[in-house]
């Protein structure tokens, strides 16, 4: 697997025109966010060498290298997802592969469903903690020692300095950002009402089938790691109502904008140390 990452990140370094110090992953009905790069490239997953493909409907399906707000990012336009069929271990390649490039951040949104029944559909919340209940870790086999250490602590996985930007920008911007726990569950199918009831009463705020396994492969690499995510709809679990995916992607699609001008924010008062 190192001589993968190596090899795909060999070949992107071919085509960057900057060292990238920000890496960005999107999900379902998120692509707005990456309408505000100015882009150097823009090429399909499928183009580059050992990268796995995006099945899933919402997902554009490409790696964006450009510059927004002054500093130059590493943008993919969707992900990928242990429920496609994927390994742990090449949902969080991009990753790996935005490490080696010289990454120090680590920024993702998705679309999650919401549990904390004060939260409203298209409210935006900033992770503060994750619970990993996919079944599996990317770290499992052989410790990438060129990475991390073979058991990271993860105490602090989503950035604590990172949240208090985001929560100051968002006051700044009137948005109404959320702060919550993200549970990720393996999917592909929703939550049964016995279900949501269990992960609300394990202190989960919102539930999604991404963003875990690639936040622990971002810990392992040190990277700093800020998520934000839509909530799509609200889980109501003596009365809950049936949604489909059409209905996740018009939402995200409807909070695009807010999400997309407070990343453009948080991006832009960043300062990197030399």
């Amino acid at each position: 697997m190192l001589r993968e990452i190596k090899e795909t990140a060999d070949f992107l370094s071919s085509i960057i025109k900057k060292a990238p110090e920000i890496g960005m992953i999107t999900g379902t009905g998120l692509a707005m966010l990456t309408e505000k790069i100015s882009a150097d490239f823009r090429i399909p997953f499928e183009k580059i060498p050992n990268f796995p493909t995006s099945t899933v409907e919402g997902h554009h399906g490409n790696l964006i290298g450009g510059t927004i707000s002054g500093k130059y990012v590493l943008a993919l336009e969707g992900r990928f997802h242990l429920y496609e069929g994927y390994s742990p271990k090449a949902v969080t390649f991009p990753v790996r592969v935005m490490a080696m490039l010289g990454v120090k951040y680590l920024f993702m949104s998705s679309a999650a469903g919401g549990l904390n029944q004060q939260f409203e559909m298209g409210d935006l919340m900033v992770i503060t903690d994750h619970i990993n209940l996919k079944g599996t870790n990317p770290l499992v086999g052989p410790n990438l020692d060129d990475f991390g250490p073979r058991f990271p602590d993860m105490s602090r996985v989503y950035d604590p300095e990172l949240i208090e930007l985001a929560g100051t920008i968002a006051l700044e911007q009137r948005i109404h950002l959320r702060q919550g726990v993200y549970v990720g569950v393996l999917g592909p199918s929703l939550e049964t009402p016995a279900e949501t009831r269990f992960l609300k009463m394990i202190g989960a705020d919102a539930v999604g089938m991404s963003t875990v396994s690639q936040a622990i492969a971002g810990v392992h690499s040190g990277l700093k790691i800020l998520g934000i995510v839509v909530i799509t709809n609200i889980n109501r679990p003596d009365c809950m109502e049936e949604t489909s995916l059409d209905a996740v992607i018009a939402a995200a699609k409807k909070a695009g904008p807010a999400l997309s001008n407070l990343w453009e924010k948080i991006i832009g008062r960043l300062s990197f140390s030399k």
